[in-house]
């Protein structure tokens, strides 16, 4: 058959009219569908309560045009090692995941739970600020856009008997949540193993854990209180959760309603920062009512545990580089 240059030409028209097309139709499913959220953590923790709020200010700034579902306690089996690339894949468009669990994409995020780096919300909040552009490079580079950051109030230990002293620590089966808290208390003599913290709640029923280092915060929400009647409020970090939506779902939307995801987003993160300082004091009141006993370290524990963070911190000042590590000076 010769070849017809008109049917080429006709060919690219339709093409073309196919591509505009179907940028509609795309804004349309970004605009109109419910936009699917996942967090492993109950909807009373930090990460939860972001959730909710991101969903109750969306609506409100795109008039009731985007709808975030949340979704908590691990929907699906999805913990935080896994959720962004699930928002990368599309499987979700919003998701929260703990920082500790993502130290496996790049040691940024490993910042934010480096053992006594942040010691109160005005510390942990200039480091945040100070790390937040290298944050978002490192998700945007995995077809995420960081929409905001949840503090934890200072993670502490959930255990079933008393640990006040160094010797008390010794031998320890404690879940950890990222590499750096597990060769620190390593290092003071626990026996750490790194786990997230729906899988710790398997292991703690078990009997195969005696102890669960995390803030009171994400312990209250899943009631720790029934298996770990016992708190040690050693200050050994305010790590971060971050929560991202999928590039492509955003771009596609049109400028008015991106300008309304960024706009809740900095609502909700200004939320969440602002509840951080009245939620340790009512977390430790619901830990009490519920007959827990909360203990302060003695010297002996404190010094362990900080002359081992010495060198945790210096080996992860190493494998991050200069760029990295001189936000720590902030």
């Amino acid at each position: 058959m010769p070849h017809d240059p008109w049917m080429g030409r006709r060919a690219m028209v339709l093409a073309g009219g196919a591509a505009l097309v179907a940028l509609p139709i795309r804004r349309a499913l970004a605009e109109g569908a419910t936009w699917t959220a996942a967090t492993e953590y109950p909807a009373t923790a930090m990460p939860g309560v972001g959730l909710a709020s991101l969903a109750r200010f969306l609506a409100a700034s795109s008039g009731g045009r985007i709808v975030v579902q949340p979704g908590y306690d691990a929907p699906g089996g999805l913990r935080s090692a896994t959720i962004p690339a699930a928002v990368q894949g599309g499987t979700l468009v919003v998701g929260d995941a703990f920082a500790g669990a993502l130290d496996g994409l790049d040691p940024v995020f490993q910042l934010s739970s480096l053992p006594f780096g942040a010691t109160n919300a005005a510390e942990a909040r200039r480091l945040y600020d100070a790390a937040r552009p290298q944050y978002a490079s490192v998700f945007a580079a995995r077809g995420q856009r960081l929409l905001y950051a949840t503090p934890w109030p200072p993670s502490g230990i959930w255990c079933r008997n008393p640990v006040r002293t160094a010797a008390d620590l010794k031998g320890l089966a404690i879940r950890t949540y990222d590499s750096a808290s597990t060769s620190v208390f390593a290092g003071a003599g626990a026996a750490p193993v790194q786990l997230s913290f729906a899988d710790a709640m398997t292991r703690l029923k078990d009997g195969s854990l005696a102890a669960v280092l995390s803030s009171g915060d994400g312990g209250a929400g899943r009631r720790l209180w029934d298996e770990l009647p016992h708190f040690t409020a050693i200050g050994y970090a305010m790590p971060l959760s971050f929560t991202t939506v999928n590039t492509a779902t955003y771009q596609a939307l049109r400028p008015d309603l991106q300008q309304a995801v960024d706009q809740a987003a900095a609502q909700t993160e200004a939320a969440q920062w602002a509840l951080l300082g009245e939620r340790e004091a009512a977390n430790q009141t619901a830990m009490r009512a519920h007959g827990m006993t909360i203990d302060m370290p003695d010297a002996t524990l404190d010094s362990d545990l900080r002359q081992a963070a010495v060198e945790t911190v210096a080996a992860w000042v190493k494998l991050a580089g200069p760029d990295k590590a001189a936000v720590l000076k902030h």
